[in-house]
């Protein structure tokens, strides 16, 4: 039996539909015959004395959840998500240069530094990559600091405002679609599939009104076996470019080719969304963190990768 530790912040269970994916998760945890406890900040301390953690908060290397990670680590227990999948994905720079350098497709990107954010580079930009163009800070999730620019204006004022969190902004061309894929991926292989549907009116999967209320789109699940292969190797390609943990890969299709948006280090995991076609997620993320290979498991359970923007 091993004694799994899955530490989460209090923000964590706002939501009914991530509560009830945890609780999906300890009772697989408890059938497969392990014991499954919630670790808060509070209980940090304990984690020496489990088996594996698996986090489900906000991922960031400012953050409590860093902390847990890099503690499990030096006990070496395997950890989800690792130290080096939390650095790579919480900077969208040193994230899409990892795609870069394996090759993967993504829009194209240009990254910015304080002398490019002039009126005259922005109007080369938006002529070579067309109107609009997407801005985005490193240090971003769930959607936040990511804005399109029309003119050469936008484009100065957004990429100024963008420089104050971070020392580069990215740059890339906007590509129009009704919904992103996400494609989860567990130790380099798919692990499921969904649709994040634009709600209407709208150009990402989660924005928010003019009083801070979050507007999302629906989600729409998939089986691995009926989406086209092209797909899941872009995802599980993008993935490896990271480590060898679990990532939410978000792509774009654009034809019969797909580009790879962002990966995600901690991806929402809720109950009915991403396992709506993909029941198995729990015993697959229990039998990586244990250890365990099986008809169901997949990944060696080496606990974490050599490693995400992340959402939790």
């Amino acid at each position: 039996m091993a004694n799994i530790g899955v530490f989460i912040e209090r923000y964590t269970v706002t939501r009914s539909e991530e509560m009830g994916a945890l609780m999906k998760l300890g009772q697989v945890a408890h059938r497969l015959g392990h014991r499954l406890d919630f670790l808060f900040r509070a209980d940090m301390y304990k984690i020496p004395q489990y088996d594996a953690i698996f986090i489900r908060a906000l991922t960031d290397p400012m953050n409590s959840s860093y902390v847990a990670a890099r503690l499990a680590q030096l006990h070496k227990l395997p950890v989800i998500d690792d130290p080096e999948s939390i650095i790579i994905c919480c900077d969208k720079v040193n994230m899409y240069r990892h795609l870069e350098k394996a090759g993967v497709p993504m829009p194209e990107t240009v990254y910015l530094k304080e002398s490019d954010l002039t009126e005259d580079y922005g109007a080369r930009l938006l002529e070579e990559k067309g109107t609009p163009l997407v801005l985005k800070a490193p240090n971003t999730s769930f959607s936040m600091y990511v804005e399109r620019v029309y003119n050469p204006d936008e484009f100065v004022k957004v990429g100024k405002k963008y420089l104050r969190r971070a020392d580069r902004v990215v740059a890339q061309k906007y590509i129009h679609s009704e919904f992103d894929w996400r494609v989860g991926v567990l130790d380099g292989e798919p692990l499921y599939v969904c649709q994040y549907l634009i709600p209407k009116k709208r150009w990402k999967i989660l924005s928010y009104t003019e009083t801070g209320r979050e507007i999302y789109g629906n989600v729409k699940g998939f089986e691995l076996h009926k989406v086209n292969p092209k797909l899941l190797d872009t995802a599980v390609r993008a993935a490896n470019a990271i480590g060898r943990g679990l990532y939410g890969v978000d792509l774009k299709q654009v034809g019969d080719d797909f580009v790879v948006i962002e990966v995600n280090d901690n991806p929402t995991i809720a109950e009915d969304e991403e396992d709506q076609k993909a029941p198995h997620i729990y015993e697959k993320l229990i039998r990586y963190l244990v250890g365990e290979r099986g008809p169901s498991s997949g990944g060696n359970g080496n606990g974490g990768g050599n490693g995400n923007g992340n959402e939790k």
